[in-house]
């Protein structure tokens, strides 16, 4: 396990709390990430002074939470914030907020927290390490634990039971029994919070664990899923598997991009994640479960497009690329149904699927084990359907006639325009070449003609 190292505007916090008399140590997760070797750039403080006597000490302070505790501090010079908290004990809990009290000690806040990897302390000015649950073995074992009695932390945070499961998967964990019993029995009552922590763990675990079909797996046994996002309880395991393949980039899966473009898709891709969870469904219930999670309008029209896409298109895509190369007529009709800007995601979710589906596992780790061929066939359909979907007219307006065109050309304003529109987009589509005013206007009249 690595030394401990916060920034240097950490250490000037401690220190200046410490020279106003008051204790400051660093706590939470930076702690446990830096004893297993993780960066960690948020490092919290927690400190005997009172939020009052805390923001006295500071010029640069937020009021984060202080009716917790919490004042958010900047260090001098600094553009990083970092969370300062007054040493506290839950009064009273009802699985969603604390009343909280201080002028505790430190390791009555330390028994308030949630796993005892996350309830050790370090001292930045004399190196000490306060662990008064053994946490520093459980992280050298590779297991969650909770705090104390399992079912009393549940109870006073119900999100505690998510985060557990999302630690666990994270660092490649075990739960402890007794730990993993109490998050079963947390699960009918996970109702009780509030969309937006829910959606944020599912956000968190999209960002931070390595192979989300573990966590979400987890969640399906002891019950979260069920209570928490119904429609997918039951959605089929390649779906979840193919979240482990968008972590690593369906066109980088073998190092096929370049490490600059694996950064770049890794940062963009928490929504491909989050569209994969409902990749296929219905889209009326995908709408319905994305209202439910509170996801912002752009986010949830955007997972409920894929998911349409993907009902719309996708078996025929898998019929085709099991058997043989699409057609770029093929390729034009799918990039038509599933839109220009959208075209590069939905490959991107598509493949995945599909690895996920064909691949082998590991025997360790139980991992994709992808197949080197099955990947670069990927990447080709996915190069070529972008090419095609910003080359090629796949869209009304790439048409090279418009309603004025038609007017002159005899076809009647209204109902019978937009048919025939329709009918030029679709001859286009199958041979663009024919996209000159001269030949859409010949069939356009040929049309109104046969219509009249």
């Amino acid at each position: 396990m690595s030394a401990l190292n916060p920034p240097p505007e950490v250490l000037e916090i401690a220190a200046r709390l410490r020279r106003a008399g008051f204790e400051a140590w660093c706590v939470g997760g930076a702690v446990r990430d830096a004893l297993v070797g993780h960066a960690h750039l948020d490092w919290d403080l927690a400190t005997s002074a009172k939020p009052e006597e805390v923001k006295a000490v500071f010029k640069r302070v937020i009021p984060v939470g202080v009716e917790f505790g919490t004042v958010g501090v900047f260090g001098s010079g600094g553009d990083v914030m970092h969370e300062v908290t007054t040493f506290r004990k839950d009064v009273t809990a009802d699985g969603r907020h604390a009343v909280v009290q201080f002028g505790v000690s430190l390791d009555d806040d330390l028994a308030r927290r949630d796993f005892t990897i996350n309830a050790i302390a370090y001292n930045p000015d004399t190196g000490e390490l306060r662990d008064p649950f053994d946490g520093r073995t459980d992280l050298r074992r590779g297991i969650v634990r909770a705090v104390g009695v399992a079912e009393e932390r549940f109870t006073e945070d119900r999100l505690r039971a998510l985060r557990g499961i999302r630690f666990a998967s994270r660092f490649g964990f075990n739960i402890e029994p007794t730990t993993w019993a109490a998050i079963k029995a947390s699960a009918p009552h996970l109702g009780r919070l509030s969309a937006e922590r829910v959606k944020q763990e599912l956000e968190k675990t999209m960002q931070q664990v390595e192979r989300p079909s573990v966590a979400l797996e987890w969640w399906r046994e002891c019950g979260a899923l069920a209570a928490l996002v119904p429609s997918i309880a039951a959605a089929p395991v390649e779906r979840f598997r193919a979240l482990d393949v968008l972590m690593l980039g369906t066109g980088a899966v073998l190092g096929a991009l370049a490490a600059e473009a694996r950064r770049a898709e890794a940062e963009s891709g928490t929504l491909d994640r989050l569209s994969m969870l409902f990749f296929g469904d219905e889209p009326s219930t995908v709408e319905q479960a994305t209202k439910a999670l509170k996801f912002s309008n752009y986010d949830a029209s955007w997972i409920v497009a894929m998911a349409r896409a993907r009902r719309d298109v996708g078996a025929a895509i898998d019929a085709v690329f099991e058997s043989r190369d699409a057609e770029p007529a093929q390729i034009r009709r799918w990039v038509a149904t599933v839109g220009r800007t959208r075209t590069d995601a939905f490959c991107r979710l598509n493949g995945a699927l599909h690895l996920a589906r064909v691949s082998t596992l590991d025997p360790k780790s139980g991992g994709i084990v992808p197949d080197a061929a099955v990947v670069a066939r990927l990447d080709a359909f996915r190069a070529l359907a972008v090419e095609i979907a910003f080359r090629d007219p796949i869209e009304m307006a790439d048409l090279a006639v418009d309603g004025e065109d038609l007017r002159s050309a005899g076809v009647p304003a209204g109902p019978a325009m937009g048919r025939v529109l329709k009918l030029l987009l679709e001859r286009v589509i199958e041979n663009p070449a024919e996209n000159t005013v001269a030949t859409l206007t010949a069939a356009a009249k040929a049309l109104a003609g046969a219509n009249a």
